[in-house]
Formats: structure tokens, C-alpha cells, sequence
């Protein structure tokens, strides 16, 4: 029995101009997708500050209703969530005097900010701060990024 190899069967494979367009639909695709999926990661990161000042919000309002003030520490707030990991968490910023009864002060209210710390997609360190109303548009967190815009 004798077989016969064919010289058409030994050139398999792909040739040079098939796996350059291939490269080059790949690095079209990833300069879009890269940046979406930055911005996706973010966004996500950023989610973990509202969070975070969401349940302040809410424990500053249970807070004011038991002491007729608002809190000057985090730490006195019956809530015992872990520090944001992608955040740094400043000072509370409480307005008219503190630990005298909301009634009279003038501008009753607090407000806390977290900051960007670490890397951040090329996003710089940005802030967003909340107060007894809520989220501030005033924080200069990026637009794309922010969970509360549409």
C-alpha cells in the first residue's frame, strides 16, 4: 500500500496580511473598550462613597432625633461600617453651635466628604460630600463617574 502526501496539504496556516488585520481589529476594539471599561471600574468605586455616605446620612438622622443635635464624630453614629477602601473619610463640618439644640441654631447641619485617595483612571483626586439633604452637586466628582447623574 503506498500513500500519496500532497504539497497542498503541508501549507497550512495563516498568512502574514490575515493575522495583521486581525491585530488591527483587535487594537480598534480595545481603544473602545478600554477606556468604557475604566470608566465602568470608577463608576463602581465611586458607588462605594454614596454607600458609605448614604448610611451617615441616615445615621445622622436617626442621631438627631434621639439628641436634638447633630453628631461631631462618626464614631458616636450607631452604625458600624468599615472605612471606604477607596476613599478617605474627612472631618464632619457641622454648622451653628455645636451641642446646642437643632431649634436654634441658625444653619443646622453637618456635612461629611470623602475624597479620591490612590489611582483613580485618570480621574485626579476628586471629592463628593453630602449633608443632612443629601448628596451635593457641588462635589467636583466627574459627571461619567458619578452614580447619580443619568
Amino acid at each position: 500500500m503506498r500513500t500519496c502526501v500532497c504539497a497542498c496539504e503541508s501549507n497550512k496556516g495563516f498568512t502574514l496580511v490575515e493575522l495583521a488585520v486581525v491585530i488591527v481589529i483587535i487594537g480598534v476594539l480595545s481603544a473602545f473598550g478600554v477606556p468604557r471599561f475604566r470608566q465602568a471600574v470608577e463608576r463602581s468605586k465611586s458607588g462605594e462613597a454614596f454607600s458609605y455616605l448614604k448610611a451617615v446620612q441616615s445615621a445622622q438622622e436617626r442621631y438627631l432625633s434621639r439628641n436634638g443635635r447633630y453628631s461631631t464624630c462618626r464614631y458616636e453614629l450607631d452604625i458600624s461600617i468599615p472605612e471606604p477602601k477607596y476613599f478617605s473619610v474627612g472631618p464632619f463640618t457641622i454648622y451653628g453651635e455645636v451641642g446646642e439644640p437643632i431649634e436654634s441654631m441658625a444653619e443646622g447641619g453637618w456635612q461629611l466628604s470623602l475624597t479620591r485617595k490612590g489611582p483613580s483612571a485618570g480621574y485626579g483626586a476628586y471629592e463628593i460630600t453630602f449633608s443632612q439633604d443629601g448628596f451635593l452637586n457641588s462635589s467636583n466628582i466627574p459627571a461619567e463617574i458619578n452614580p447619580m447623574s443619568n
